[in-house]
């Protein structure tokens, strides 16, 4: 890795395309230097001027005489190349481009692989281009070419972002969230997102890392650095597009029809703790929560309002995205019933506002006994912050008052961001007190904070020390499938492969009835086939059975043992060009494309992660015995997915895809019924 440092920390920089001209990035550019405070030189280079906003210019950079940490490029793309070689030549450390770097090298081919290899060859890092550049606030070093507010105050967030827009939305927002580092990393020419994400984790400063991610181009670096953040109990909240921009045309297995184009950033997030969010919204609710810097160590919320009607809204969406309202000790309830109204219910969540009496002492004392409740992990006081006549600062009285006598995190949670009071929210969060701007978002941070809390990092498994044999031969055989899940220790059916009768009598004998007769031509789905026929009891039903699938499909069957029904799963392994083998479980038999009902994992898996996967699909509550069912053996389905995952670490290099479906897990054991591998 190139290092950062000459540019994120430059004490010198050189600015090609400076200038006064108003509006022009070059006049942007040496003024958002100036506005930061920055203390090193400053060195325009225009030989239109002899100075540029008090600073002496330069007609070139060989001209300036020394040999600055950064050069900025604020030159259109025809003038690039050529600017870049020179920064090259006087030994430039490290070089940011705003301009798009499309276009021609003079050499031909691409001008952005001009500029790489440049860049490269000399060891230097660039930072773009199609970018609007870095901002180091806590270093006053802000590289930009477009305005940017002047009041910005480092604080404990790092914001890295592939959309310019977005990076400076950000910078103006309105709710004092606190930067130390802001990048637009643009084309990503020879630093990547990795890169910036691995320095950011080197400040003492960083509580909170938030990335707008279009893709990653270093995958290799960026699962280190996700690892160093967990490492360093550094929460990494992540907005990823382009979830939905469609599946592949054609796919050989059901599995790769489900994971679509998104299973491996899903199972990537999921495996290192990072927080997906999907909005902006949620975002900077998320980030504002983390760089509070309180953790819940409790997954439970406890919710104070001062509304029925708006009590009732946060049941519905906490029940919506997952957050946990659980009920209150009995000494709490006891507590809170002895400041409320008649009428009002001391339950969580409480709808503490009666006749408005002693409002402030009532709010208070909610939060103090929901803050020492066993179950309470997290508190929010949800009030919508409305701007009254008369300046009233009972809501943020009591905020205070409770924050300062308990360890828990604590935040205020509007409904409707548009009516937020400014005056009363930025004294709230320069008090250090969080104020979610949003129903759904704030409870979506607040599970984003308590996930955070309760999440203990797996331990990865390593891959299994006797690598897979050859398997390529065969693979589209369900047998040969089965044999190489069983080498795996995964249960699979007792089964025979014959092609007389007489075998076929041979093998039942040996198997016992009930007996499972199976086609052995490559059909994908032998059942719409009318190539399985189940429940065979007897000598003539099995003959019967052999002499009309053989007629229409050929003389090669299966002859396994009837699994007792249960609940079907699927296992699936699909090969992402990025990242390697992803794990797929989801509902199974013919649920599996009709629900798409599905978790993906980075293997190797171990049995939490496994848990943690099968507690995540919609089909859960059938594992429990749903409605009279018995429940399955759930250790036993996850040592299934468990052991799936060091079979597609294994064969990632030599099978494509893998499709285990279904997986029949019963009260006693969980077998693996039907495969199919398809090549590499």
């Amino acid at each position: 890795m190139i290092s950062l440092d000459p540019m994120l920390r430059a004490r010198s920089v050189a600015i090609v395309g400076a200038s006064e001209r108003p509006g022009s990035v070059g006049d942007q550019t040496v003024r958002q230097l100036v506005s930061g405070g920055f203390g090193g030189d400053v060195y325009p280079v225009n030989p239109r001027y002899s100075e540029v906003h008090g600073f002496s210019a330069y007609p070139s950079v060989e001209a300036m005489g020394s040999t600055p940490d950064l050069v900025v490029l604020a030159v259109a793309n025809g003038r690039l190349e050529t600017e870049m070689e020179r920064a090259v030549e006087i030994g430039a450390r490290s070089v940011a481009i705003f301009a798009s770097c499309h276009g021609e090298a003079r050499e031909g081919g691409p001008l952005r692989d001009r500029l790489r290899d440049l860049a490269d060859e000399a060891g230097v890092p660039i930072c773009g281009g199609n970018g609007m550049g870095f901002l180091n606030i806590e270093d006053g070093l802000r590289i930009c070419g477009f305005y940017q507010p002047e009041d910005l105050h480092a604080g404990a967030v790092t914001f890295l972002s592939h959309s310019g827009s977005l990076f400076s939305a950000m910078l103006h927002n309105r709710r004092r969230i606190r930067f130390n580092l802001v990048v637009s990393t643009g084309l990503e020419i020879n630093t990547t997102m990795a890169d910036y994400l691995t320095w950011a984790l080197g400040l003492e400063s960083t509580r909170v890392i938030s990335m707008f991610l279009e893709t990653i181009r270093d995958p290799g670096a960026f699962r280190r650095a996700l690892l160093l953040a967990e490492e360093r109990h550094i929460p990494v909240v992540a907005l990823k597009v382009g979830a939905s921009s469609g599946a592949r045309e054609a796919v050989a297995t059901h599995s790769e029809g489900i994971a679509g184009d998104d299973a491996a950033y899903e199972a990537l997030f999921d495996a290192h703790g990072v927080h997906r969010v999907w909005t902006m919204d949620e975002m900077a609710d998320t980030i504002e929560l983390f760089s509070a810097g309180r953790r819940a160590t409790i997954a439970g919320l406890g919710a104070v309002h001062d509304s029925g009607g708006e009590r009732a809204l946060l049941i519905d969406t906490a029940h919506r995205v997952g957050v946990s309202l659980p009920d209150l000790a009995p000494v709490t309830s006891e507590r809170i019933a002895a400041v409320l109204d008649p009428g009002l219910e001391a339950a969580n969540p409480v709808d503490a506002w009666g006749t408005g009496r002693d409002a402030e002492e009532v709010f208070v004392e909610c939060l103090d006994a929901m803050a020492g409740d066993p179950a309470i992990g997290a508190l929010a006081f949800c009030v919508d912050l409305t701007a009254e006549e008369k300046p009233d600062y009972a809501y943020s009285n009591a905020a205070f008052m409770v924050a300062g006598r308990t360890e828990k995190p604590l935040a205020v949670l509007s409904n409707l961001s548009s009516t937020v009071d400014q005056v009363q929210a930025g004294r709230l969060r320069d008090g250090g007190v969080p104020v979610l701007e949003g129903t759904e978002t704030g409870l979506l941070a607040i599970r984003h904070l308590i996930d955070h809390g309760s999440r203990r990092r797996s331990h990865p498994l390593g891959a299994r020390i006797t690598n897979l044999a050859d398997p390529t031969p065969g693979l589209g055989g369900e047998a040969s499938a089965l044999s190489i899940l069983a080498a795996y220790g995964i249960p699979v059916p007792v089964l025979e492969t014959v092609s007389d009768e007489d075998a076929l009598l041979a093998a039942a004998g040996r198997i016992g009835y009930p007996i499972v007769l199976k086609t052995s031509a490559p059909v994908s789905h032998k059942t719409e086939a009318a190539g399985v026929v189940t429940g065979i009891v007897d000598e003539t039903g099995l003959l019967g059975a052999f002499r009309e699938i053989t007629t229409r499909l050929g003389p090669q069957v299966m002859v396994a043992e009837q699994v007792a029904p249960g609940v079907e799963v699927a296992l699936g392994m699909v090969v992402d060009q990025q990242f390697g083998p992803v794990v797929l479980v989801s509902a199974g038999g013919r649920l599996i494309e009709l629900l798409e009902d599905r978790v993906a994992l980075l293997p190797p898996v171990d049995g939490p992660a496994a848990l943690r996967a099968l507690d995540g699909l919609r089909m859960r509550p059938l594992l429990e015995g749903f409605r009279g069912g018995p429940p399955v053996e759930i250790d036993k389905l996850v040592d299934v997915v468990v052991r799936f995952s060091e079979l597609a670490i294994d064969a990632a290099e030599q099978i494509g895809g893998i499709d285990v479906n279904p997986v029949i897990a019963g009260p006693e054991r969980a077998v693996a019924v039907d495969a199919l591998m398809t090549p590499a």
